[in-house]
């Protein structure tokens, strides 16, 4: 069965897919979930002065993965961050190793409709 992700359940998905060892507090649980919208704000900022943090980036979403889990996290991040920067965002995952075939929303969104930004892939081939 697929989940259909939306803004009214998003926190409860987001809840149940928390790692429990990991909970400590809800205020931790927030700020955990405040890394979706750091990587929002940095594609943004890479988008319009190309100034790209990609370590900050790989950090933030390999904390979300440890967190959520490789599935709800890649769920979690296609639904909100902007479709504009999903070419930012793939790459990334694809650098990690953590891009799916399909990442399953309210449709479902095939990894060869989304393009690799190749100017963020040379720089992490550097890395």
């Amino acid at each position: 069965m697929v989940f259909d992700l939306t803004n009214d359940n998003f926190l409860l998905y987001a809840i149940k897919c928390y790692d429990a060892s990991s909970f400590k507090s809800i205020h931790e649980f927030y700020d955990d979930l405040k890394r979706i919208k750091y990587l929002k704000r940095l594609f943004n900022r890479y988008s319009t002065a190309n100034d790209l943090k990609e370590r900050l980036i790989l950090n933030h979403i390999i904390v979300l993965y440890n967190l959520f889990g490789a599935e709800a996290t890649v769920k979690m991040l296609f639904f909100k961050i902007d479709q504009k920067y999903w070419s930012y965002l793939k790459t990334f995952l694809v650098y990690l190793n953590m891009m799916p075939s399909n990442v399953f929303l309210y449709n479902d969104i095939k990894d060869t409709d989304i393009p690799i930004d190749y100017n963020i892939a040379k720089i992490l081939r550097t890395l």
